[in-house]
């Protein structure tokens, strides 16, 4: 392992706990809620966006911490780095700005369009 790559599993690592804690976070949110037992519409209305949010960002978190795994698998197996659908190296670049990145530019560009 490189230091880059070791450099790059720290960041994975920090990014996975912080994920955890948000999802941990936002599951005690989303059971601590009961829209509609309160005295208002309004705040009714208000409970129930908020467990809506809070379902959204922790789907969106999960999404995340399951990039983060994958890529600390790929760390594990000697994969991580390279494109999984070319096979071309991804560059540094991108993995310091994305660490959980599985596709280099171009195959993710066309993954987009």
């Amino acid at each position: 392992m490189t230091r880059d790559d070791a450099r790059l599993q720290r960041q994975l690592e920090v990014e996975r706990r912080c994920l955890q804690e948000e999802i941990a976070h936002y599951e005690v949110q989303v059971r601590n809620h009961n829209p509609g037992l309160g005295n208002h519409m309004a705040d009714d209305a208000t409970d129930a966006f908020d467990q809506a949010a809070a379902l959204t960002m922790n789907g969106s978190h999960n999404r995340a911490l399951t990039d983060v795994d994958r890529a600390l698998a790929r760390l594990e197996a000697g994969t991580y780095g390279f494109c999984e659908r070319c096979g071309e190296p991804i560059d540094f670049a991108r993995l310091k700005a994305l660490p959980s990145a599985s596709l280099c530019i171009r195959c993710q560009v066309r993954a987009e369009q």
